[in-house]
């Protein structure tokens, strides 16, 4: 699929992950709309590359079907999602003097997992209603999972099921969007730069690095982005979950 003059949509696109794959898309000459919770984030960043920004909570699906309509009207159906929009919650299930966590795992999977599900469920429905493109194609949703999907550490229970849940949901949607010329792919990243491991103290993250085989740093989010197009152009990846990580398997914390 061509970016240029293709319609994206970021979700999470005001920070870290989703504010690289905003810029990469829109140096490629896409037209970009950013959404994030955070009205003064996406309207700066899309101030910034020529974009459009929305604001919206994903985990609510009156909420994004808003979203989706305002970006429709704006720049048209976007061929090109790439949902980035997530938390990270971190809770032992039992923590302590016996607390339980059912609130922390009830919001991560909201956001994370049903946030997902949501935008791509309202992106697809359009998708579906607009012609095909060169080669068949209507559009590539892209998720974002986590390497935590498989390697989830202590106190990661909630964040590793709701990535996890994204991770799963790949292939049967693939397959369903299949007949409609609509791929969905899933990005697991690893350790990146991102503004949760921006927060940590230098000699931390240096030792957070110290796990990762090769490159021995921590992930660049333009590296991300670099990925995410790649999906977009390369026509035959469809129905799976890269990890994009260094070679890094988590240790148990």
């Amino acid at each position: 699929m061509r970016i240029a003059q293709t319609v994206v949509l970021v979700t999470g696109g005001g920070s870290g992950l989703g504010a690289a794959t905003v810029r990469r898309f829109a140096d490629q000459g896409a037209k970009v709309a950013v959404l994030d919770l955070d009205k003064k984030r996406s309207g700066s960043l899309a101030a910034e590359v020529g974009g459009f920004a929305v604001h919206a909570d994903v985990s609510d699906e009156v909420d994004v079907g808003r979203a989706l309509d305002e970006t429709v009207r704006h720049f048209g159906v976007p061929r090109i999602i790439v949902n980035c929009a997530g938390v990270g919650f971190a809770a032992r299930i039992v923590g302590k003097e016996g607390k339980l966590s059912f609130d922390v795992f009830e919001r991560t999977l909201k956001v994370n997992l049903f946030g997902t599900f949501n935008v791509m469920s309202h992106a697809a429905k359009r998708l579906c209603e607009a012609g095909t493109l060169e080669g068949g194609e209507r559009g590539v949703v892209i998720n974002t999972a986590s390497v935590a999907f498989e390697d989830g550490q202590l106190g990661q229970a909630a964040y590793a099921a709701s990535k996890g849940g994204i991770a799963s949901m790949c292939l049967p949607a693939a397959r369903e969007f299949a007949q409609h010329g609509i791929r969905v792919m899933t990005i697991a990243p690893g350790l990146f730069k991102t503004p949760m491991m921006e927060g940590l103290p230098e000699e931390v993250s240096a030792k957070i690095a110290e796990n990762i085989p090769f490159p021995p740093r921590l992930g660049e989010p333009e590296e991300f982005a670099l990925l995410a197009e790649q999906i977009v152009t390369n026509p035959f990846l469809n129905g799976t979950t890269i990890r994009l990580d260094g070679a890094v398997r988590l240790p148990p914390r």
